[in-house]
């Protein structure tokens, strides 16, 4: 056994007699604000330098708030929850708070189990990045002193604040779009996924063509991921009325479409075809793609996420809408007038 393994752990105490100040000192010291005298701040310092000491805020969390935020992430191998991952995470992490991420399926039992765990790590917080937990275990979570915050869950539930991407404007923008392109021919991709984003995006799309006398094919041939997107392609144009213009839901779909298109179809972009995707993932700005689509503000939600948790005293609960940002690219024509 090395001697770093055998060193005993060091407490407050053992850091307190080596300084020669008081246990209440040394807490004193660590603790953010609190009142302490310069030289007694530099004993204290000094001796956990010496002995190696740091802060168990996780004990410290069984007293006190314990300045955890839980993350409860479903398919976070994704480019678009992996980003959003990313953006909170550094944000949270730049204000301080320990992150703790509960990688979880999408089934209400899954996300259930993974709200259980938040609780038994008395986290001061729990941001629902994905899943459908129903409100029975929101109320739980709130009734032990949580704040709970869903991003992109339409329906609202009391006590909790919601932080949502506005996909009725990126329904409307993404026809408009398409009908200044001079499309005739509409069809929407989705999948069979069904989530609330995904429905209001499809939605908005149709309703808006429709009152502009425009007739929409909706296909979704899987789960939202870029084989489905290719499969939806081969579909629509291995029939003699295929699309000239086609809002994909999510830029993974569009991806998948764009090369099957392009690969077992012949057409060009936007030439024959103008595609519009949503969400601004990485991939979709490689060259061999440009993909005009819509950019989920992501940085602007995690500034507000961050602001929310911060408060000394809890804002009022609801929902914040975020406008998604326009991307023009290469994958739609200029105005056709």
């Amino acid at each position: 056994m090395s001697e770093q393994e055998r060193r005993p752990f060091v407490s407050a105490r053992t850091v307190a007699e080596r300084a020669g100040v008081s246990r209440s000192a040394v807490s004193r010291t660590f603790t953010d604000g609190a009142s302490v005298s310069e030289e007694t701040r530099r004993k204290v310092l000094e001796a956990a330098s010496e002995l190696g000491y740091h802060v168990n805020h996780l004990a410290r969390g069984l007293r006190e708030r314990s300045n955890i935020v839980c993350l409860v992430v479903a398919d976070m191998t994704t480019p678009i929850r992996a980003r959003l991952v990313d953006v909170l995470t550094r944000k949270l992490q730049a204000a301080g708070k320990v992150i703790m991420i509960i990688n979880t399926g999408t089934d209400e039992e899954s996300v259930a189990s993974a709200l259980r765990q938040t609780l038994n790590y008395r986290a001061d917080a729990t941001v629902v990045l994905s899943g459908t937990p129903s409100a029975k275990l929101i109320e739980t979570s709130l009734a032990n002193g949580q704040q709970v915050v869903l991003i992109n869950r339409d329906d609202p539930l009391t006590g909790c604040h919601n932080l949502s991407v506005d996909n009725e404007m990126g329904g409307r923008e993404a026809f408009f779009l398409l009908r200044r392109a001079g499309c005739k021919r509409l069809a929407l991709v989705t999948s069979t996924a069904s989530t609330a984003s995904l429905l209001e995006r499809e939605r908005v799309f149709v309703e808006v063509a429709k009152e502009a006398g425009m007739d929409v094919t909706v296909m979704a041939a899987g789960p939202t991921n870029y084989a489905s997107g290719y499969e939806s392609a081969r579909r629509l144009f291995g029939r003699s009325d295929g699309p000239d213009g086609v809002f994909c839901v999510t830029d993974l779909l569009a991806l998948g479409f764009m090369d099957a298109a392009r690969h077992e179809f012949g057409l060009s972009l936007p030439g024959d075809l103008c595609l519009v995707g949503f969400d601004d993932i990485d991939e979709g700005d490689w060259q061999s793609y440009k993909l005009t689509t819509f950019a989920q503000p992501f940085a602007a939600m995690g500034d507000h996420l961050v602001e929310l948790l911060g408060q000394t005293v809890p804002a009022e609960t609801g929902r914040r809408i975020f406008e998604p940002i326009p991307i023009w690219r290469k994958s739609v024509r200029p105005s056709a007038e």
